[in-house]
């Protein structure tokens, strides 16, 4: 008797306990769901209706960091000698620009971005024959005019996020010769990002990333400026160069 009542008692007792949890887990939930929902609750909108005009214009700036795909080839010299060419390091560089934006529907948009971007990379070569070590500092100011495709989200609240891409042809203006590799000063970039619109109550901002390719080799191995033979091994040890950027602008509108 003693045995069965324990048991009973046990039972109910592991009954009692999984139904206070049950309640815990009840009343955590519908926390939950009741504290999704007030924060899904709309807001005063600012600016409503900016959305509904044609046209859009604003100003940006930023900051990018210029990178160089080099593809060597492993070329030696008589002398024995075995350069190899890198970016070791993304430094920090400062564009500006100004925004016009047409839309096209209620969800894309067509934006041309007149830029300037002042920059550098150091590209660093390295012989593999004796361990010495040469750097080579470029410092760019491109001009480009982007064109871009913008697919924006519904808005909500006061915020509407979206994905952009498009293509952006770029002019080098800082092109000099006499250095170990030399850049044609024309690229073509495909370039993709993402960024959300803020509606403040006097202007829109708009934080954005996007990431920039460049489809074309911009090497120059035509080094008839070289007066140096031995300075040739650098363009000789390396066949192609592609360009990329990162881009983190802050648009106002």
């Amino acid at each position: 008797m003693d045995t069965g009542n324990r048991q009973k008692r046990n039972t109910a007792c592991l009954e009692s306990r999984m139904a206070g949890w049950g309640r815990l887990i009840l009343t955590l939930v519908v926390c939950l769901v009741v504290s999704v929902a007030n924060a899904q609750k709309r807001k005063v909108m600012n600016r409503p209706y900016i959305d509904q005009r044609p046209y859009h214009y604003g100003f940006f700036f930023g900051l990018h960091a210029q990178d160089l795909e080099l593809q060597n080839n492993s070329y030696i010299d008589k002398e024995g000698n075995q350069w190899y060419a890198d970016v070791p390091d993304y430094e920090p560089g400062f564009s500006v620009g100004i925004l016009g934006e047409l839309g096209l529907n209620k969800h894309i948009a067509l934006r041309a971005i007149p830029t300037m971007h002042f920059g550098q990379k150091t590209i660093r070569f390295q012989n593999y024959a004796t361990g010495e070590h040469e750097m080579q500092n470029i410092k760019s100011t491109y001009i480009s005019v982007p064109v871009d495709v913008k697919f924006t989200a519904e808005r909500f609240n006061n915020y509407r996020p979206y994905l952009m891409a498009g293509v952006n042809p770029m002019f080098d203006l800082t092109v000099k010769k006499q250095r170990n590799l030399l850049l044609k000063p024309f690229d073509i970039y495909l370039e993709v990002g993402m960024g959300c619109d803020f509606y403040l109550p006097f202007f829109k901002l708009i934080p954005e990333i996007k990431f920039c390719y460049g489809l074309l080799n911009v090497l120059d191995k035509k080094r008839t400026d070289i007066t140096d033979p031995n300075q040739s091994i650098f363009t000789r040890s390396v066949d192609n160069g592609r360009s990329k950027m990162i881009v983190l602008s802050l648009y106002f509108e």
